[in-house]
């Protein structure tokens, strides 16, 4: 029997929308939107969100709302990361969301979330039991994911999310050498259990999930061309760097004419192409995979399970 689930995904630059019809053990995309809200604009802090950014969420929901009662939604489920777990007001806007909206909000860990993330990107795309380092760069933090096909071998997600570095860098336009080098100096003093979890299992590409890694995409389709896949696309090489070193030296006001590079990312691309490289040039990766399916998917595929097991 049918089910029609919505999956709201309350991050930190983005709420995002997935309605989906469950059937079999099974789902089918029938929806899928984002709203920008930019919640960690003004920094992270137990002072919590801004008023404005606060009404903005708010308002997203809203829209969500109204889309879910449209499609005739019989569940829904919301998740919340970074921004409100932190925020000082944020268990405020979880109960304003389930007050005004009938919108009820989990607060979940980081080690929730890279749970959630592994199992939507297993969907996109078959391993083949090649080891993964999956990366998915969030507003508020960014989460690492060792895994194959089969196995989940290390997760661990960091308070490096591209909007919380972008408030503590506060780089000039264009980002300056010396700000460049601080990310990395930066990046190094953080990532010390990822440099021993990559030691140990030896992962052979990158995979990345999430806006940052869907900019790529989008920006290579408008300049080169080619074929997307729905699920996932590989990443050339010589494109990604062209596209970092086009992107470095650039004013935000030119990353804003670039196609396929979505207004609400032209803060926060840069910092995000600069953790990329790094990671890549860190554990000496020289293969890119992007896959469209992170944490909404994730509880799909677990919301599935469970329906197959009962029915």
């Amino acid at each position: 029997m049918s089910k029609r689930i919505a999956v709201i995904d309350c991050g930190t630059n983005t709420f995002n929308l997935l309605i989906a019809d469950l059937e079999e053990g099974n789902w089918k995309t029938v929806f899928n939107t984002k709203q920008a809200v930019k919640l960690g604009q003004g920094g992270f802090s137990k002072e919590g969100i801004r008023k404005e950014r606060y009404l903005v969420g708010m308002d997203a929901l809203k829209s969500h709302r109204e889309t879910i009662l449209n499609y005739q939604v019989d569940d829904t489920f919301a998740f919340a990361t970074s921004a409100l777990r932190e925020a000082g007001n944020g268990q405020r806007f979880v109960k304003e969301a389930a007050e005004r909206f009938g919108i009820h909000i989990k607060l979940i860990d980081g080690d929730r979330e890279a749970a959630l993330i592994m199992k939507g990107v297993r969907q996109s795309l078959d391993l083949k039991g090649e080891t993964a380092l999956i990366m998915d760069i969030g507003g508020g933090s960014t989460e690492f994911i060792i895994a194959n096909d089969t196995q989940l071998f290390w997760k661990e997600s960091f308070p490096l999310g591209v909007s919380r570095l972008y408030e503590q860098l506060q780089p000039q336009d264009p980002i300056e050498e010396e700000e460049v080098l601080s990310l990395k100096k930066h990046l190094s003093e953080v990532l010390l259990t990822l440099d021993q979890a990559v030691k140990e299992h030896s992962p052979v590409f990158l995979l990345g999930s999430s806006g940052s890694f869907d900019s790529i995409v989008d920006m290579a389709y408008f300049k080169w061309g080619g074929e997307r896949n729905p699920l996932s696309n590989p990443v050339s090489m010589d494109h990604f760097n062209s596209l970092f070193d086009e992107l470095i030296g650039s004013t935000k006001n030119e990353r804003l004419l670039v196609p396929g590079l979505q207004p609400i990312r032209a803060d926060f691309m840069v910092i995000a192409l600069i953790m990329i490289k790094f990671t890549l040039e860190r554990y000496n990766l020289n293969r890119i995979h992007q896959s469209n399916y992170a944490l909404k998917e994730g509880v799909l595929f677990e919301l599935a399970q469970k329906a197959a097991e009962t029915e």
